[in-house]
């Protein structure tokens, strides 16, 4: 009996898993497409001489550095 329920239900169970294998996919898909989108606008921010945080964060210990031989 359960076996004939299964089949009765077998368009709705792979229906479903379509669904999700198409939404899983697209959610791939867009951050692929985003990360590289980043990647391209980081490029282009270095490229215009916009510096890192953490670069900056480097530049700022070594002047506390400067600050304290200076003193």
């Amino acid at each position: 009996m359960a076996a004939l329920e299964a089949i009765n239900h077998i368009g709705f169970i792979a229906a479903a898993y379509a669904a999700a294998i198409i939404v899983v996919g697209a959610l791939v898909a867009w951050v692929m497409l985003d990360y590289r989108a980043q990647r391209r606008t980081l490029a282009d921010l270095e490229r215009a001489g916009v510096s890192r945080r953490s670069a900056s964060a480097q530049g700022a210990r070594t002047a506390a550095e400067q600050a304290r031989e200076d003193a």
